[in-house]
C-alpha cells in the first residue's frame, strides 16, 4: 500500500488528469493507481492525501467519519468577535447550516511559501488571518463561511488532514507517511468505524407517516387465520370504514366478499329477501353502504 502526502499548489486540480491542460498532480506525483481522500478546490493550497488504500480512502472521505481538517484563512477585513462566534455555532448558507466549527483569529500572518499568484487585496481595507478547524465537507465551505458572515476569503491553506501537518513541504513536494502515522491512521479509522456501527437504521416498517413510529407505539399486525382471512398489515389506529378484510368467511374456506373500504360496518346480520318484498335500507346486509338494492325477489345481499 503506498500513502502519499503532498502539498498541491495554487490552481492545480485535485485529479490525475484534465481534458483542458490544466495542471494536476500528475504533473508533482508520477506514482501509478493512487487517488486522493477527499478534494481540495483548484484555487485553494495545501495538503493532499494520496492512496491505493480504498478502505482508507472510503473512511476519510466519508462525513460520517468527521476527519478534522485545518484551514489557515486569509480574510478581507478584521473579524470581529460575533463574526468569529457565529462561525464557531454554524453558518447558514442558504442550501444548510455548517456544523460547528475551531475558530481563533490569529495573532499575526503564518509562516507560508509565496503563492503562484499575490494575492487582490484593496489597499485601503486591511486583512487578517482566522485558522478554521472544520469535520465536514461541503461545495466550497470555507470561502462560503467566511463570505456569509461577511468577510471573504483571499486566500486559503490546508494545513493539515487529522494529525497529518504540512510542516517543511513546499508547493509540489511530497513525501511517503511513515509506518507509525499510517497505524494512527487506520487505528483512528477502525474506531471510528465500531463507533458508527452501532448506530441502526430503522427497517422500513418501522416508520409511520410523519416520521419515526414512537417507541411506545405497538408495530401493525396483521389479523390471524390464514390467507383466506383477507388479513391487513393496516395499524389498529386506523378508521373503521378500513377495517382488514371481510367480516367473515364460510366454513369451507371460501369467503363471502370483501367489504368495501370506507364503508361502514354491518350493524346484524342480513335479512333474506322475500318475493315481492320491500328493498330494505341501503346498509342492510354484507354487500356494504351505498349500494343500490336487489330488485324484488332478489336472493342474499341484494344479489341476483
Amino acid at each position: 500500500m503506498r500513502y502519499i502526502l503532498v502539498n498541491k499548489p495554487y490552481e492545480v486540480l485535485t485529479q490525475f488528469t484534465d481534458e483542458k491542460g490544466r495542471a494536476t498532480l500528475k504533473d508533482f506525483v508520477d506514482i501509478p493507481n493512487i487517488y486522493p481522500v477527499g478534494r481540495l478546490d483548484y484555487d485553494s493550497e495545501g495538503l493532499v492525501l494520496l492512496t491505493d488504500d480504498k478502505q482508507l480512502q472510503h473512511r476519510l472521505s466519508e462525513p460520517r467519519f468527521k476527519v478534522p481538517k485545518t484551514y489557515w484563512v486569509q480574510v478581507e477585513g478584521v473579524p470581529t468577535e460575533e463574526a468569529l462566534e457565529n462561525l464557531r455555532r454554524g453558518v447558514d448558507l442558504k442550501t444548510g447550516y455548517t456544523t460547528p466549527a475551531e475558530v481563533e483569529l490569529l495573532p499575526e500572518a503564518p509562516a507560508l511559501w509565496e503563492r503562484s499568484k499575490p494575492v487582490r487585496f484593496r489597499a485601503n481595507i486591511p486583512t487578517s488571518w482566522v485558522q478554521i478547524r472544520i469535520s465536514q465537507g461541503m461545495n466550497r465551505q470555507v470561502r462560503k463561511m467566511t463570505a456569509a458572515v461577511g468577510f471573504p476569503t483571499l486566500r486559503l491553506v490546508r494545513v493539515r488532514i487529522a494529525d497529518l501537518k504540512v510542516d517543511k513541504l513546499q508547493p509540489g513536494q511530497w513525501r511517503e507517511l511513515k509506518a507509525s502515522e499510517v497505524k494512527a491512521l487506520t487505528d483512528d479509522m477502525a474506531a471510528q468505524t465500531a463507533a458508527a456501527g452501532t448506530f441502526k437504521t430503522p427497517a422500513k416498517s418501522e416508520y409511520w407517516p410523519g416520521g419515526v413510529r414512537p417507541a411506545s407505539a405497538k408495530p401493525a399486525q396483521s389479523n390471524a387465520g390464514g390467507p383466506n382471512r383477507g388479513g391487513s398489515n393496516a395499524p389498529a389506529d386506523t378508521k373503521k370504514g378500513s377495517a382488514a378484510g371481510s367480516r367473515g368467511a364460510s366454513r369451507d374456506g371460501k369467503a363471502l366478499g370483501t367489504k368495501p373500504t370506507g364503508s361502514k360496518p354491518a350493524s346484524g346480520k342480513a335479512m333474506p329477501g322475500k318475493t315481492g318484498s320491500k328493498p330494505g335500507p341501503k346498509s342492510v346486509g354484507r354487500g356494504g353502504a351505498g349500494r343500490k338494492p336487489g330488485p324484488a325477489g332478489g336472493g342474499r345481499n341484494g344479489r341476483g
